[in-house]
């Protein structure tokens, strides 16, 4: 280590026996890049995940010229009786080693601010008859909730609605902005009356009615590829000053999806200054596919194409978080196309299958641990397409879980898992092979990550000291 410069900082990191080898070699090269000098202090512990402040406080000892203190990760949030025995800053830093560089200011760049959008997003509520009020205002809450700003009233066509009125004004009460997705005059019309701002859809058969309604339309074309009918009714909307938005309606895969893009290239085109709107369940509803990345693309195309609102819904199990993911993505796109930079590194929210990187440890890493290790707790790793169990003088991996615990079973830790342990194991496992197949990052005792789905878990490995 370099003699002590005066200007720099000078940082003690307190860590367990068992990590002092990791941490040791992490720290160095941090320092050369960071520009600090450090002290480590190895506490007599084996695993650092076990340190109390109350512990700690009976055995820090930190050099007289430590400016800062970084301890271990899972210690908690409070460490002011720390900072007051030390004299010293204080941080908890992360609970993985492998991210203390970041931790520490490596490769630190200012956080992106992704609290601005362009696109408004309408939750369709399906088949909205078939609910009663308070469902359909429960339903209401929650899209709002995941982001929608406003609520469409899917009528169920051939059936008048009685109550659409009563449904309307129920939701307006609540402060909800809302459509009515109907063909029925009549169903409009109460409905606008009770509040509703927005009418779906409008085209040359019901276009000279909308001037009595006293709300904005969606101006479609009769049928999808017609764009002449479309110029049609917004001719008769115009001449009525009805407020409105086109959509020129996005197709199917397999039924003019490409040919649906180019329209409505063409429609922006031909209209720059009419608001627009795309319908995009055609796509995630109607696609075998996780609607994460098709609600990021076609946010993207609105976005570039100043495409106002997207008219969404989850009803499919594959579609099931689309407004959260709408709402993620109009921030991420709006960010790329301002910034003119690719959406990537910007947010991970929508990175829920596979993980955004992988932090593999050093080859030697488990060999060493079980050296090092004198408990005979059970360590779990995924990695290189295997999974590794470490304890003391124990290491052992497999690809195939079952195995894997055949394996531990025959050895003389084995015999000390009873079926409280062994359950624990399980489902420890299950979750490793899980992220072995995914690309997942796999750290025993966390949740894996599945970006905005992620759900933090109990932790119950690590016992906590209570003296």
């Amino acid at each position: 280590m370099q003699a002590r410069d005066s200007e720099r900082p000078q940082l003690h990191f307190v860590t367990g026996r068992l990590a002092e080898y990791a941490l040791r070699a992490t720290v160095e090269e941090a320092s050369k890049t960071l520009g600090f000098d450090y002290t480590i202090g190895v506490m007599p512990i084996t695993v650092a995940a076990l340190i109390t402040p109350r512990w700690l406080l009976r055995h820090i000892d930190i050099p007289a010229a430590t400016t800062e203190v970084i301890l271990p990760g899972y210690i908690g949030d409070d460490t002011s009786e720390i900072e007051r025995v030390t004299k010293a800053r204080v941080r908890v830093g992360p609970r993985d080693l492998r991210e203390l560089p970041e931790f520490l200011g490596a490769k630190k760049s200012s956080p992106r601010d992704l609290s601005k959008f362009d696109i408004e997003i309408i939750a369709e509520i399906n088949h909205a008859p078939r609910y009663t009020t308070p469902q359909l205002l429960a339903e209401a809450a929650s899209l709002r909730a995941a982001g929608a700003d406003r609520i469409d009233v899917g009528c169920d066509p051939g059936v008048r609605w009685s109550r659409v009125g009563e449904a309307v004004a129920a939701l307006v009460g609540e402060g909800h902005a809302v459509s009515i997705d109907s063909f029925d005059p009549v169903e409009v019309a109460e409905a606008c009356r009770s509040g509703a701002s927005l009418v779906l859809s409008v085209n040359s058969q019901n276009a000279h009615a909308a001037a009595d309604w006293g709300a904005e339309v969606v101006a479609i074309p009769d049928t999808p590829t017609d764009l002449g009918s479309l110029e049609a009714t917004l001719a008769i909307l115009d001449a009525a000053r009805v407020p409105l938005r086109i959509d020129p309606i996005l197709e199917p895969i397999g039924m003019g999806f490409a040919e649906s893009l180019v329209r409505y290239h063409t429609v922006r085109r031909l209209y720059p200054n009419h608001a627009m709107m795309m319908g995009i369940g055609n796509l995630t509803e109607l696609t075998d596919v996780d609607s994460a990345g098709v609600n990021v693309m076609l946010l993207g195309v609105c976005e570039e194409l100043r495409i106002g609102s997207v008219l969404t819904t989850q009803v499919i199990n594959w579609a099931r978080s689309s407004v959260r993911e709408c709402d993620l993505a109009r921030r991420l796109v709006h960010y790329a196309v301002a910034h003119r930079v690719p959406p990537k590194r910007v947010d991970d929210s929508l990175v829920i299958l596979r993980d955004p990187q992988l932090r593999p440890h050093p080859p030697e890493t488990f060999e060493r641990l079980a050296e090092a290790v004198r408990d005979n707790n059970f360590r779990l790793y995924a990695q290189d397409a295997s999974l590794h169990l470490v304890s003391a003088n124990l290491h052992l991996s497999d690809r195939d879980p079952f195995r894997l615990f055949d394996q531990l079973l025959a050895t003389p830790q084995g015999a000390t898992v009873d079926p409280s342990h062994a359950f624990y194991l399980g489902y420890e496992l299950c979750k490793a092979l899980t992220a072995l197949q995914l690309g997942k990052q796999y750290e025993q005792d966390e949740a894996l990550r599945w970006g905005h789905l992620t759900k933090p878990e109990k932790h119950h490995r690590l016992k906590r000291r209570r003296r």
